[in-house]
Formats: structure tokens, sequence, C-alpha cells
């Protein structure tokens, strides 16, 4: 038993120290495809400082910031073609402009190389590589509808359903249309959230008189389901009001008082406009190439090369 105990010890172990020995676990660090005279302005809102970053390397830096890095590669060059087009069209819009844009949710999340380094440490080379792969393989890729680059806006998880643009931010847009999303459900932790507020709280944040009993009517939802319009104790509120004031997930939400609580249920997370980022997920794992996710979520557009 012993001897068999032992063969089996050095099976094991042998291999590891070969490989240990003549270093053939050592990864090659994976270089990015550049266009040396394409970059983004940058403000850096730690230090408030502009910095130029070429292109594709911003767009590494996006994808590790708003996309976990355990996502499927077809998701993640997904988000690499919606981030690029997303920049693109800042890059548009603030030609005049001091920057392009910020390293913030304002924008784009954006971490630079040597946060990640630090951050990911002996696995850096192995995640770098997964998001460089990501961008090159999208290579100054991004999205057109109608001969102009679209505002290809993101978000976490849908309720099912994304959202039309005109409904969340006023704005008329035919490639953000609400399309299904029912892939969120099944990959999304965030799918079903619920949060609570003293009643007093809650009465602060929207600059309402504290009352003992709450009373809510949903005056109207969109075909998604999400609060479009309500009632609180009789005063009207848009429901992007509540979603921004109470820092709610998602406008597809349930009001119940509890005591002197109040409970939102919600369902999705995020904004609810263009491309759902676990929907993307779903998509992936159930075998969709990203430019059939992009064409899901973003109605009518085409992949260009810049």
């Amino acid at each position: 038993m012993k001897k068999v105990i032992i063969f089996t010890i050095l099976l094991i172990f042998i291999p590891f120290f070969i490989v240990t020995l003549f270093g053939m676990g050592d990864i090659t660090e994976i270089q990015l495809k550049y266009v040396s005279n394409k970059t983004v302005r940058v403000k850096r809102l730690s230090t408030d400082k502009v910095e130029e970053v070429p292109l594709e390397e911003y767009i590494v830096g996006v994808l590790a910031g708003e996309m976990p890095i355990d996502f499927e590669l077809e998701a993640l060059k997904a988000q690499a073609v919606a981030s690029r087009s997303y920049v693109l069209k800042r890059m548009e819009y603030n030609k005049d402009n001091e920057y392009d844009v910020v390293d913030s949710v304002l924008n784009q999340v954006y971490l630079d190389d040597d946060y990640l380094k630090e951050t990911w440490g002996n696995n850096y080379t192995i995640k770098i590589n997964k998001l460089r792969t990501a961008v090159n393989e999208t290579y100054n890729e991004y999205m057109e509808y109608d001969g102009e680059i679209i505002d290809a806006l993101f978000f976490s998880t849908s309720n099912g359903y994304t959202e039309d643009s005109h409904l969340v931010f006023n704005l008329e847009l035919p490639y953000l249309k609400s399309v299904e999303s029912s892939w969120d459900q099944e990959v999304s932790s965030a799918f079903s959230s619920k949060y609570t507020y003293s009643l007093q709280e809650f009465y602060e944040k929207l600059g309402l008189e504290y009352k003992d009993k709450l009373e809510v009517e949903i005056l109207e939802r969109s075909s998604t389901n999400r609060v479009l319009k309500l009632k609180i104790n009789g005063q009207e509120f848009e429901g992007t009001t509540l979603y921004n004031k109470l820092g709610l997930r998602s406008t597809d939400f349930e009001i119940t008082q509890v005591g002197s609580n109040v409970v939102f249920d919600m369902k999705g997370y995020g904004h609810g406009v263009g491309m759902s980022q676990y929907g993307a997920l779903g998509m992936a794992k159930q075998g969709y190439t990203y430019d059939e996710i992009l064409k899901h979520y973003y109605t009518g557009v085409t992949i260009k090369k810049i």
C-alpha cells in the first residue's frame, strides 16, 4: 500500500518539478495592436490631470474596470466594441474641450496598467492577456448607424428586457430600442434585489414631509415593467427620480411599507438602455459571437473599422 501511495505522489509532483525547473510554465505577455496617432484624453479624477492614452490601451483599461475578468471572451469582445464606440462618440462631442472622458462611471471606468499590475500581482499576465486578446480580436472596430458612430450605452443586468432610450434619457435613438434579454436571470446574481430604508431616510431623500402611513400609487409603467410615474403621499415623481435620489438598482420596483421601513423589491441593475453586460455573458455562454451579441442589443447597427 505504501508503494502505491509513493508512486501516486511521484506521478503528481514530477511533472510539476519538470515544469518549474525548465520554465515551461512561463507565459508570454500578449502585446496590443496600436494606431500611434489615435489617443484618448482621459481626465483622472484622483489627480485632476488629463492623460493621453492610446485608444486600444484605453479599451483594455475600460474592460478591466467595466466587466468581470471571468466573463466569456465573446462577451468581453462585445464590451470592447461597445466601449470603443462609446469613447469615439465622446471624442467627437468633446473635440474642442480639454478632455474626452473622465475615468469613472460618469463615462467609463478606466484602470491603468500600473494599477492592474499592483492589484493582480502574480495573476497579471494571465488576466491582461485575456483582455488584450479581446481588444486585439476586435482591433479598431466600432458600431455605426446611418453613417454615424453610435452612442453605445450599456449597463449591468436587465429585468428581462432592455429599455427605450427616450424613456430614460429623453433621447430618441433608433438603435437604442427595447429588446428581450432573457439570459440575465440565469447568470446574474443582481437580477433580483431588495433595498430597505427607514421611513425617515426615505422621506428626507425625496424631500417629503414625514408621515407614519406611506401611500404609494404607481401611475405608469413602461412595456418592460419599469416605473415611469408614481405618486407618494399625493406627490408625483418620475421613476428615474427615485432611481437617482435613492440610489436604486433599477426602476422595475415594488414599494412596500413594513413597520417604520420602506422596502423596494427590484429586478435588474442599471439604467436599462443598450447592452446588458450579463445578458451578453448569457449569450456568449450559449455560443453567440460578439457581433451577434452587439447586433441583438443595438438595433440595426453595422460594425466598422476605423
